[in-house]
């Protein structure tokens, strides 16, 4: 019989808030796949328990060649455990690699819930929650890094990024470029942590904010672009276009409508008339 791989979510600060399953999963591994073998050691003695099996090293520098080591364990029937320095593995962190390689073995993949800061920084950003995306890290070149905000600038839905502080500033004017300067925006440093700060405003003066520099892990809340109303005129015609070309009209008009603002109803019922 093949093993189990546990994705356990680490603190993304007080170590208070691990779930006491994390404990009991560190505990009870054949093997701890871990992104920092020396933090989770600290997290471990934190949590007042000793790994039950081997600790291993599973990082962005050696996660190709070391998972296949992992799979083959897991197929062996291992108990293996992967935690990163800190949330939830495979989500900006080290772990999709395995949980793909798991998927294809027909390995079982299950969690251990635990803090995230994608949603702690949603939470108490002020921005709209009913609907969001998350972006991870911005590209590091400025080129690409515009190509990028370009690519989401007329996203409607709220958006969560990472970020590093010594790029905060300049992702922060590029954002101001690409979504304009008043658009809305939190960021969230430090969360948990003693040092805990968030910072709310149009995305520009957060931009001027951060030239003083910002410490810490970093999470930015961006709201989403404003839906532009059109005519049901200027738009019927594609919604019309693209249903004869094979897609079903309910959902183009539902995909029309989020953009637009218009009713999706007016524009289904427009769309058959001119069909007619």
């Amino acid at each position: 019989m093949s093993g189990t791989l546990v994705l356990a979510a680490t603190p993304i600060g007080d170590p208070a808030d691990a779930a006491p399953r994390l404990g009991r999963e560190l505990a009870g591994a054949d093997v701890v796949a871990a992104e920092d073998t020396r933090r989770t050691r600290r997290l471990c003695d934190a949590l007042g328990v000793v790994p039950g099996g081997e600790v291993l090293s599973y990082h962005e520098h050696n996660e190709a060649s070391r998972t296949p080591v992992l799979l083959d364990r897991l197929k062996a029937g291992a108990r293996v455990v992967l935690v990163t320095d800190a949330g939830m593995p495979s989500v900006s962190d080290p772990g999709y690699r395995l949980v793909a390689a798991c998927v294809d073995a027909d390995i079982p993949v299950t969690c251990v819930p635990g803090p995230s800061a994608v949603l702690m920084a949603l939470a108490v950003s002020g921005l709209p929650v009913d609907r969001f995306c998350f972006e991870g890290f911005l590209p590091r070149k400025a080129g690409e890094r515009r190509r990028v905000l370009a690519e989401v600038a007329a996203e409607w839905r709220t958006m969560v990024f990472f970020e590093a502080p010594h790029r905060l500033a300049d992702s922060l004017t590029a954002m101001a470029e690409a979504f304009g300067a008043d658009r809305r925006a939190a960021v969230c440093r430090e969360l948990t942590k003693t040092y805990e700060e968030v910072r709310r405003g149009p995305v520009a003066e957060l931009a001027e904010w951060a030239v003083e520099g910002a410490r810490g892990e970093i999470t930015v809340v961006v709201a989403g672009a404003e839906p532009v109303t059109r005519n049901l005129e200027d738009v019927v015609p594609t919604v019309v276009e693209r249903a004869a070309a094979g897609e079903r009209l309910k959902d183009v008009c539902a995909e029309v409508a989020a953009e637009t603002g218009l009713s999706k109803k007016a524009l289904y019922d427009a769309a058959l008339a001119a069909r007619a």
